[in-house]
């Protein structure tokens, strides 16, 4: 026993070790689930992985590392496990849009690309709430996409850590408010659009608005919500619109105020401006020094006093020196209770220095605001008619009129006809010979005298002259006939002896 004793032990050593090298092996053995292979039925390329619209009820097991965008949309997805993606370092895009996720566990983002993760799409979904922990592991995320959800609520610190958000879009939910007080500037610094149109919010929060970053107030979304008609709402509004924020611009239309909060009574407020004339509060709380407006534009100008009461009395003294008290002057201008001042339609000669005045029993406070009206050529609007387009507007009627005179002229018409000369009278006057008719020129045989001098003979070459036959019926004109050859036997006409006359004639014959 003694002898067997050491062969037991080697035998015992040689198992250990061989468990050893087992283990190591599993644990050097790559991960059979992130080998890379594309998942059943997907699409995959190089770096995008397509899973949408296969009916999948959870978020498939088998996704290759590579991935960096991944679409899963059109599915039937009802919630998101956690570390649902584990893995998926180089992931950028995430897509989970048109499934039916009510639902995201803590760590459902965990052990993923975390900084990388720039865009992530959930809208069309069945989501209620939103919570802290859902977006807690995504601190690079730059774009979330919730809209057309069923979301009522969204928990005050459910966006903090999201310091590189500069989109959220959480239209068309059923949120009656909004935590604006988290998402200051501190807080996230590059926020420039938040989309909360289409809910049912029915009061703004003016003071934690008016603490909003410039550029996200720029970039704020407020239409089709149930708002109710009040003047604070309505001044925040026109002064967006007075600095035109392509929110108000693009949308103008769409916002609308429920008077005294029932549904059926909603008014298009930048349509119908006299509901808020009466107004006696103001929802801003400064008044910007230097403005500027397009001629012909509106332009609210606010009067921001300390002074508060009902003593407190307000008037405004304008470039024109004219002083102005509610309700304003000439309907050019008008003036509310509040102090509030409105150029209705803003005219070059209205640029200038407006001086507010407030005060009550004890003091008074002014407050300076410089308008600067913009002609038309200064908005880049071009003028209504200008030189090329007269010129060639020059050209084409000029080439109607040729075309016209070439091929619609009308008809010349023919030469009224003259009344005729009785035949007897015609005849008698080529009988008598009278002055300035042709019969009456008679042919001379008998050479005329010259007066070219002695020594010169008289040319004897002999002319034929050929004379018209005229007829009775010419009017006393001539017109061209056969002609008759002198010295040759004419066949004369009963009547028309006297109707010509030849004669030879050494010289050249003379007509009168």
């Amino acid at each position: 026993m003694l002898a067997a004793a050491p062969h037991t032990g080697f035998l015992q050593g040689a198992e250990s070790f061989a468990w050893s090298v087992v283990v190591l092996m599993v644990y050097l053995q790559p991960n059979p689930v992130r080998t890379g292979a594309c998942p059943s039925r997907c699409l995959c390329t190089s770096d995008i992985l397509s899973c949408s619209a296969l009916g999948l009820d959870q978020v498939p097991i088998a996704l290759p590392v590579s991935t960096v965008t991944l679409d899963l949309n059109h599915n039937q997805i009802l919630q998101l496990e956690e570390d649902s993606f584990q893995g998926l370092f180089q992931l950028e895009v995430l897509r989970l849009a048109h499934n039916q996720l009510t639902t995201i566990q803590p760590g459902a983002f965990r052990n993923t690309s975390g900084s990388l993760l720039r865009h992530l799409d959930l809208s069309s979904n069945q989501l209620h709430i939103l919570k802290q922990s859902y977006f807690q592991d995504l601190a690079g995320l730059e774009e979330l996409l919730l809209f057309n959800n069923r979301i009522m609520h969204v928990e005050s610190t459910a966006l903090s850590g999201l310091k590189n958000l500069q989109k959220a879009y959480f239209s068309h939910n059923h949120l009656t408010d909004f935590p604006f007080f988290s998402i200051q500037k501190h807080s996230h610094p590059q926020l420039a659009l938040l989309d909360l149109s289409s809910n049912r919010l029915p009061k703004l929060p003016l003071a934690d608005i008016s603490k909003l970053p410039q550029s996200l107030q720029e970039g704020l979304y407020l239409h089709n919500n149930s708002l109710m008609c009040d003047c604070s709402m309505y001044f925040l509004f026109r002064a967006w619109e007075q600095k035109g924020f392509a929110t108000i611009e693009f949308f103008r239309q769409e916002h609308v105020c429920l008077v005294y909060g029932i549904q059926r009574s909603g008014i298009r407020f930048f349509q119908h401006r006299r509901y808020f004339e009466k107004c006696n509060l103001t929802a801003v709380t400064e008044q910007e020094a230097s403005v500027s407006v397009k001629s012909g534009a509106p332009l609210l100008l606010h009067c921001i006093t300390s002074l508060s009461g009902h003593s407190v009395t307000f008037f405004w003294l304008v470039p024109s020196l004219e002083y102005v008290v509610p309700p304003g002057n000439n309907e050019s201008l008008k003036m509310f209770p509040n102090g509030s001042l409105e150029i209705v339609a803003a005219r070059e000669q209205d640029s200038g220095i407006y001086v507010c005045m407030a005060k009550d029993r004890h003091r008074n406070e002014s407050q300076e605001v410089n308008v600067t009206v913009l002609p038309h050529y200064d908005m880049g609007v071009p003028e209504p008619f200008n030189t090329g387009f007269t010129t060639l507007l020059g050209c084409v009627v000029s080439l109607l009129l040729v075309l016209i005179y070439l091929y619609l002229t009308p008809c010349r018409c023919p030469p009224c006809p003259r009344p005729r000369p009785p035949v007897n009278t015609t005849l008698s006057q080529s009988k008598e010979g009278g002055v300035g008719s042709a019969q009456s020129s008679i042919l001379s045989p008998t050479p005329p005298t010259t007066t070219e001098g002695p020594g010169r003979k008289v040319s004897t070459n002999k002319h034929v002259v050929f004379l018209e036959p005229i007829r009775e019926h010419q009017n006393g004109r001539l017109k061209p006939g056969p002609g008759l050859l002198l010295g040759a036997e004419p066949q004369q006409r009963a009547g028309e002896t006297d109707s010509y006359v030849s004669v030879f004639s050494d010289t050249p014959i003379m007509l009168p």
